[in-house]
C-alpha cells in the first residue's frame, strides 16, 4: 500500500494562505502572468507519474471524481490540486506536467510541473515505486526545460522569466512516511533517531534549494510537512479508536517544521535576499482539524488521501 504523505484539508484555505504569502513577495502584477514551475511529491503532482511505469500512480477512480470531467488526472486530489488553484489566482492556465507531450511551443512560457508522486528529500525514499521523477532528475529537468525555452524565446528573455516565475516545492513528508517510518524498524530508524534524521533531511534539503536559486529561482514557495500522524492511513494503520494522531510522526512533524524555517532563514541570509518563503502546513491543517467551524461551510475535499505517495 502506498502510504499517504500529508493530511488533506480545505482546498479554499490552504490556497488563500499560500497565494497571499506568495503574493506578499512578488511585485505587482501589470504584465502578463508569470511562469509557474512546481517540485515535489504527490500533493503537487500535476499527473508526471502517469507517464511512467510504477504504482505511484493516481490513473484510477475515485481521484477526478470532482474535477471538472469528473475523470482521474494523475493528479492525487478528488479535484484540483493546490498548483492548479495556484495558476488560476495568479491569472495563468494550469501548469502542464514536464512529460506531457502537450507542452510545447507557447505553453512552454506558462511553466511547467516537474513534480512525481513518491519521491522525497532522499534518494532511497519512495524506492518502493521504482520508477519515479528523484528531485535531482527534477532539477536537472528544469534545466532542459529551460534551454528549450530559450530555443523559443532566446536565452536572455528564457533567463528572465525564469527569474521572474513562482516557484512551488513540497518535500519531506515521504521522508518520514515512506522512509523512516515505511516499516516498524526502517534501515534509517535504525540509523538515525528522529531529531538526528530530521537535522540530516534537512542539510540535504538544503543543498536542493541551493541548486534550484542556482538555476534561477528567485520567488519559492516552500512548505513544510502537514500533521503526519493525523492522516486517516496512519490512524487506521496506528489502531487510532478516537482519532488520536500518531504520536511519534507528530513528533516528526513538530521537529521537522521548526528546523525548515531556521533553514530557510540562514539560506536566505547567505543568499542576501527573501528568495525562500516558508508555509507553516502542519498549523494550517491542525487549525482545521481542531477548529472545523471556525471555517464555516469550507469542506474538507482538499484531496482523496487514501492511496497517496
Amino acid at each position: 500500500m502506498c502510504k499517504v504523505a500529508c493530511i488533506g484539508t480545505s482546498r479554499a484555505l490552504v490556497v488563500t494562505l499560500l497565494v497571499g504569502i506568495l503574493m506578499s513577495v512578488t511585485a505587482p502584477r501589470a504584465e502578463a502572468a508569470r511562469a509557474f514551475f512546481v517540485f515535489g511529491d504527490s500533493l503537487v503532482d500535476s499527473g508526471n507519474n502517469n507517464y511512467l511505469a510504477t504504482t505511484a500512480r493516481a490513473d484510477s477512480p475515485p481521484y477526478g471524481i470532482d474535477y471538472p470531467t469528473h475523470r482521474p488526472t494523475g493528479r492525487f486530489s478528488n479535484g484540483f490540486n493546490i498548483p492548479d488553484i495556484i495558476s488560476e489566482k495568479i491569472g495563468s492556465e494550469p501548469t502542464l506536467p514536464y512529460l506531457s507531450p502537450e507542452l510545447t511551443g507557447q505553453r512552454l512560457l506558462v511553466g511547467a510541473n516537474f513534480a512525481s508522486a513518491g519521491i522525497g528529500i532522499l534518494n532511497d525514499t519512495g524506492i518502493q515505486f521504482v520508477n519515479i521523477i528523484r528531485i535531482a532528475r527534477q532539477l536537472q529537468l528544469f534545466q532542459q526545460y529551460q534551454q528549450r525555452l530559450g530555443a523559443l524565446i532566446g536565452p536572455a528573455q528564457a533567463r528572465q522569466r525564469v527569474n521572474q516565475a513562482l516557484v512551488l516545492i513540497t518535500l519531506g513528508g515521504n521522508d518520514w512516511v515512506n522512509n523512516y517510518f515505511l516499516t516498524p524498524i526502517s534501515a534509517r530508524s535504525r540509523q538515525f533517531t528522529i531529531p538526528e534524521y530530521s537535522r540530516y533531511i534537512i542539510s540535504e534539503y538544503q543543498k536542493v534549494l541551493r541548486r534550484l536559486y542556482e538555476l534561477g529561482a528567485r520567488r519559492v514557495l516552500v512548505t513544510g510537512t502537514g500533521p503526519l500522524g493525523c492522516v486517516p492511513a496512519e490512524l487506521a494503520m496506528t489502531g487510532s479508536r478516537n482519532g488520536e494522531c500518531a504520536p511519534r510522526l507528530q513528533q516528526a512533524a513538530a521537529i521537522f517544521n521548526p528546523e525548515l524555517v531556521q533553514m530557510l532563514k540562514e539560506l536566505n541570509r547567505e543568499i542576501g535576499s527573501d528568495v525562500f518563503i516558508a508555509a507553516n502546513a502542519f498549523r494550517m491543517n491542525m487549525d482545521f482539524i481542531n477548529n472545523p467551524t471556525k471555517f464555516g461551510s469550507i469542506p474538507l475535499t482538499m484531496s482523496l488521501l487514501i492511496n497517496v505517495c
